[in-house]
């Protein structure tokens, strides 16, 4: 799933860093029936109910050591999608992929700063080399393989332009042909998924081209210092990172015409800020806190950046599998749903271990995913609307494989009508409630409260508003083509919260999120038939979903709305 948002909020260096975020649970006791060796080899051994033993099998296989952590991009994965192409053939699915297949290929290409750059600053004073990895560290192009700008630097606080928080940080300066220069993360202020929303460094670019501008640079801060050194961000500064391929090689980014050239360093900062109306003393005062307000300020002269991109190609695929709808008037109309198959691979040893299994992320959402198309076709009854069964690749990477997908789908696009996703449900408990991210904002919600209320437990708001989940997994791909969506999860309710708090500090992506966990098949089960009867409630509904009345990401996205003052 993804990476802790405190440090990807305030860093902000991603340009795509949407997937990445968890939970900062601090450490909770092992459950009482985490087994020792002895009752894992017999629990193994046990027999299982068909249903329990069929999700069982597809983790087993999945989250095994022969499939190294299924990285996007690796042979492994590759066998990991011809696996659930093949269950997907089995349970009856129609192959939705590229010439008459399954798979989609995803063309992804890797890429890393193939130098340190030149940062050179020419204010009222002599003309000034930064220095690399003290006062400031290179950005990556993916789009391109050399950038050079040159342009006068505006600093516009958080970056943000969001009317509904009354925040206008670009208010009084005009940014055209010029270079901004912000802090990562976003105030607290703002509710928790705007808040992520708009500390994304994707979003913040995006605004910035919007506004005119020609690059942005990130400001280190007295609160992104404390998450991450700025000497370790120089040690880094050459990471590969990944995404999809345009048909030059080069990559997809947020914002080509005003690309991340770097961070700049505190030290740095300061000689950026010489002679500038607010001085830096006074910024980075203001910039230590948590609902910090900003005047954009003009600084004296010129930034002038030269930066060096390497690309690698690469390949993977998506896996897509569909039941046609049966209905003359909406059969043709799709919903989506959807999962990650990919993990993170094989990383660095703990407890002399580096193979990252993903048995709960996401091997078990995939899982549910197959036994839920075997369900739709076995119940004989054919949904009204076509059910798109989606694994896409990509998603530690940041959302990589939905990306691509809903930017060169396989149905037309307005024929989508919905995204239910499934991302990491942790499944070592007996449930008492779920969670459903995105369920307030669409007419999703009353079909996913009737659809819970089915099996036994009620819809809990979101237990974690701060971190944003809404916008940090694969179904958000589909709300920024203004598709309604969904995101599921087991609640918190009862045992839920101490499991949750263990899984996030012990196992999330670590090599000890594999078999060895207490997973209890059963609920995995009534995980399925929830999925399963939110799907056949979209499926053979009267009305499409619609956003509600208002929303903030209709408002963004312009999807379909309910009529005024229906809505919530």
């Amino acid at each position: 799933m993804y990476r802790p948002l405190g440090a990807l909020a305030l860093l902000a260096l991603s340009t795509s860093a949407l997937a990445q975020t968890a939970p900062q649970a601090a450490p909770a006791p092992a459950p009482a029936t985490a087994p020792n060796a002895a009752e894992l080899n017999a629990k193994l051994a046990a027999p299982l109910p068909a249903d329990q033993a069929a999700m069982k099998a597809h983790v087993l296989f999945l989250a095994s050591d022969a499939m190294k952590g299924r990285e996007a991009g690796s042979p492994e994965f590759d066998i990991a999608a011809q696996y659930v192409a093949a269950q997907f053939y089995a349970a009856g699915l129609r192959p939705g992929g590229d010439q008459g297949g399954y798979l989609q290929t995803v063309p992804l290409v890797s890429y890393k700063a193939a130098s340190k750059g030149d940062f050179v600053w020419t204010g009222r004073g002599p003309v000034q080399p930064l220095v690399f990895g003290e006062d400031y560290v290179p950005a990556a192009n993916g789009a391109k393989a050399e950038t050079s700008v040159s342009a006068p630097v505006v600093f516009v606080g958080y970056g943000i332009d969001a009317p509904q928080y009354g925040q206008d940080d670009y208010r009084g300066v005009d940014v055209r042909g010029k270079i901004v220069a912000y802090f990562g993360g976003s105030p607290a202020r703002f509710g928790g998924e705007e808040r992520a929303f708009f500390g994304s460094g994707g979003t913040k670019a995006a605004i910035a081209q919007a506004k005119g501008a020609v690059g942005v640079i990130t400001l280190e801060s007295p609160r992104s210092a404390k998450v991450r050194t700025f000497a370790k961000l120089a040690d880094s500064y050459a990471t590969p990172r990944m995404t999809w391929a345009n048909l030059d090689g080069t990559g997809k980014v947020d914002a080509p015409g005003a690309p991340s050239l770097g961070t700049v360093s505190m030290v740095g900062a300061a000689k950026l800020f010489a002679g500038a109306k607010t001085p830096w003393s006074k910024v980075v005062k203001q910039a230590d806190s948590d609902n910090a307000k900003f005047k954009a300020v003009a600084l004296v002269g010129t930034l002038t950046v030269a930066t060096k991109t390497s690309f690698v190609p690469a390949a993977s695929s998506n896996v897509v599998g569909m039941i046609p709808g049966s209905d003359p008037v909406v059969g043709k109309q799709v919903v989506v749903l959807s999962a990650h198959l990919d993990h993170i691979g094989i990383t660095k040893p703990i407890k002399g271990d580096a193979l990252n299994n993903g048995a709960l992320d996401n091997a078990i959402g995939i899982a549910s995913l197959i036994e839920e198309a075997k369900r739709f076709t076995a119940s004989g009854q054919g949904p009204k609307r076509t059910i798109m069964f989606l694994a896409v690749t990509g998603e530690e990477m940041g959302l990589v494989g939905s990306d691509y997908f809903t930017n060169h789908p396989t149905v037309p696009l307005t024929s989508i009508v919905a995204d239910v996703n499934l991302d990491m449900p942790i499944l070592t408990y007996k449930f008492e409630d779920m969670v459903v991210f995105g369920a307030e904002r669409s007419t999703i919600g009353p079909i996913v409260q009737k659809a819970v209320a089915a099996i036994g437990v009620g819809l809990s708001p979101d237990p974690m508003p701060e971190e944003g989940i809404f916008v940090r997994s694969d179904h958000f791909r589909f709300v920024q083509k203004g598709i309604p969506s969904v995101f599921l999860w087991p609640g918190q309710k009862g045992p839920g919260k101490a499991a949750v708090a263990y899984f996030m500090a012990n196992n999330y992506h670590k090599p000890s999120d594999d078999l060895t966990q207490p997973i209890m098949w059963d609920q995995g089960v009534r995980f399925v038939d929830a999925n399963y009867r939110i799907a056949r409630e979209i499926a053979d509904g009267a009305q499409r979903p619609v956003w509600n009345t208002g929303d903030y990401f209709w408002t963004l996205y312009k999807g379909p709305m309910a009529p005024t003052g229906t809505g919530n």
